[in-house]
């Protein structure tokens, strides 16, 4: 019986020799990972830069794309959006991962030929300390008289430079040039004092590094390095001295002190393994025939995998989707029970669901009638599992058992914008500071989405309902069922179907099915007037004036009375007159009816985090393009404006 049995282990201990051996083989590859990586970026004099930078003498696993350091004339630099930068100091401690940088285009003079203006990849930085934009004007008309300016000698001509913290509107200067100075070296400067604008431009400006943050604190407190999956060339891993590379290390095994250790493995302990792992896997497997339960295997998973591809079509890459257990999914929505419903969308019902670890879940269960269907379904699911972004909403997987198609995503506790901001009495408790949060980071999971990340995507459906609310107020963008994906083409044109919300579709797109990155900017600028005000696009009308809120805002930035346009409930001195005023702008740019007219939405992204200064010094036009209720009310209601309900989706066949 005994000769029986280690017959049938034979097989076992050899599967388990190589295994054994291949382990040891992946622990030194990836200890050599953790030891490259270990090794921080010194560069003339300026040290401790590590992830997510990378260049010198860190190899390009240990950082992110976009963050190559190059070490040029003892200067540590990088290049982000066209525009040079120099590294002044880094401070990676936890939960305060910064950066001190300085425009190196005009380093040392502002004297520079080149023109180019400070704009950065906010899907990676965002401004820290106090700052304001310092615009430079070079080639002015002669006959301009200001006092900060700087004689500069290029091509061979002497001109004044002139440089405020406010926007000459007024003036047509040739070339405007926008670097952030420190406030109270601006100020000095505005001032007259004896600040020089060289030592103020010099002294550069503090970032906050905007890319895994959590991820990075967690790894290097658990004894890892930080780096890039090898193994799919995006996304975040955690390189450990004992183990594969994965969300964080064990600690246990290396003490937490991240250094590598040594595998001895003898042919004797690989046997008894062997034979020990063969039979635990013996006696589990009796174990579950004798109750009659069949565990999900790596063969079960497999084959899940495998019928999702087959699903899906093509080769797309799904390997690093979570593929979930519809019976799982079941029992952590309580069977779809209607207690657990949080809402419902072109899509389908979403649940609230737990699962057994104890992780809150949402998930899109594809309706049998719903408007956007199977296409819709893949086509999210494709897209938003390649988007990684602090503003989008995160897929955790997704699940397809015949009819039942579901996507399993990240629980917003706070739901949706809408659910605050149309509410009489919810919306109260979205103060101007949470406002402008939202409009910002809303502003930059665009810049991500047309920008930043490895697709280029149009959304084609932002609104306040596909907004969601995490539990501090954060805005993370949903809802990419009809999201695209341009691929390098600017324009594109779907004659067969237009498909979005009523109010929210840019005229190029409403009327002649064309979209660009310049239709979300359209979007964006509704839900701008739309978070300010707390009044939506379609349900909005003054009858005695004919003007519809678009129309409405515009009368009042043309008066200089922008400030009526906020909600009443938020009192006058609760918010910044200034903000709002810029915000009121930017929203009239981008709703502009010709999309040449709008900003793109780095520059929306400057224009919001910098000082009033409006880029190019823009005046919207009067918007003529607007889409209003068809309901008719003979009578005009006593405060001027009606709201009524409106439709979520529209679908405009083409002919």
């Amino acid at each position: 019986m005994h000769f029986f049995l280690l017959q049938s282990l034979f097989p076992f201990l050899l599967i388990a020799s190589f295994l054994s051996i291949n382990v040891e083989l992946s622990l030194c590859q990836n200890g050599q990972q953790f030891t490259n990586c270990s090794s921080e970026l010194n560069c003339g004099g300026v040290g401790g830069i590590s992830y997510p930078f990378w260049g010198v003498n860190r190899a390009s696993y240990c950082g992110q794309p976009g963050f190559e350091v190059q070490c040029l004339d003892n200067v540590p630099v990088f290049n982000m959006t066209g525009a040079s930068y120099r590294i002044l100091q880094m401070n990676t401690t936890t939960n305060s991962r910064t950066v001190k940088v300085a425009s190196n285009d005009y380093w040392g003079s502002i004297c520079n030929p080149t023109f180019v203006n400070t704009t950065l990849n906010f899907s990676l930085f965002d401004y820290v300390s106090t700052y304001t934009n310092m615009t430079f004007y070079y080639q002015c008309p002669t006959t301009i008289t200001l006092p900060n300016f700087q004689s500069c000698n290029i091509s061979s001509t002497v001109s004044s430079v002139f440089y405020l913290t406010r926007s000459m509107t007024s003036v047509s200067c040739t070339y405007e040039v926008i670097v952030p100075v420190y406030t109270t070296a601006a100020l000095a400067i505005e001032a007259g004092q004896t600040t020089a604008i060289s030592e103020a431009v010099d002294g550069g400006f503090l970032l906050q590094l905007q890319i895994d943050n959590d991820q990075c604190d967690k790894c290097l407190e658990s004894g890892g390095q930080c780096g890039l999956s090898t193994s799919t060339n995006s996304g975040f891993s955690c390189f450990c001295a004992d183990q594969a590379y994965a969300s964080i290390c064990n600690s246990s095994q290396n003490g937490g002190k991240g250094k590598p250790i040594k595998l001895i493995v003898s042919l004797t302990v690989v046997c008894f393994i062997g034979v020990l792992g063969a039979i635990v896997f013996g006696l589990c497997r009796m174990r579950a025939k004798q109750k009659g339960h069949i565990k999900i295997t790596r063969k079960h998973i497999k084959m899940t995998r495998d019928t999702l591809q087959e699903y899906i079509g093509g080769k797309h890459d799904l390997s690093e989707l979570l593929i979930y257990d519809f019976d799982s999914i079941l029992v952590a929505t309580d069977n779809f029970s209607i207690e657990n419903k949080l809402g419902q969308g072109g899509f389908g019902p979403v649940y609230w669901g737990k699962l057994a670890e104890g992780k809150e879940i949402a998930v899109k269960r594809l309706s049998s009638t719903s408007g956007q269907g199977v296409v819709e379904f893949k086509n999210e699911m494709l897209l938003i599992s390649n988007l990684q972004h602090k503003n989008l909403v995160r897929i955790m997987g997704c699940c397809v058992k015949e009819d039942e198609k579901l996507l399993i995503y990240e629980f917003m506790p706070n739901k949706s914008l809408d659910t605050f901001l149309f509410d009489s009495t919810r919306r109260a408790v979205l103060d101007w500071g949470t406002r402008f949060n939202i409009i910002q980071g809303v502003a930059k999971g665009l810049v991500y989405l047309h920008h930043d990340s490895y697709l280029k995507v149009i959304h084609r459906d932002l609104k306040v309902s596909n907004i969601l609310l995490d539990e501090k107020m954060n805005p993370k963008i949903s809802d990419f069922g009809l999201a695209r994906s341009i691929e390098g083409t600017q324009n594109l044109e779907n004659t067969q179907r237009v498909a979005g919300t009523r109010g929210y579709m840019s005229p190029e797109y409403a009327m002649g099915g064309i979209f660009s990155q310049k239709s979300d900017v359209y979007s964006f600028g509704v839900l701008v007037l739309e978070i300010i005000s707390s009044k939506k696009n379609t349900a909005f009308y003054i009858y005695d004036r004919q003007l519809g809120l678009l129309a409405y805002a515009w009368q009042l930035w043309k008066e200089g009375r922008e400030l009526e346009l906020v909600d009443e409930m938020l009192a006058a001195d609760s918010y910044s007159a200034s903000e709002v005023m810029k915000c009121v702008h930017i929203g009239l740019l981008c709703v502009q009816d010709n999309a040449m007219d709008r900003p793109s939405m780095p520059d929306v992204v400057f224009m919001l985090n910098g000082s009033t200064t409006i880029i190019g010094g823009a005046q919207p036009k009067q918007p003529l393009f607007t889409i209003q209720n068809t309901v008719s009310h003979p009578q005009p209601q006593p405060s001027n404006t009606f709201l009524t309900n409106e439709a979520t989706m529209t679908l405009i066949e083409g002919r």
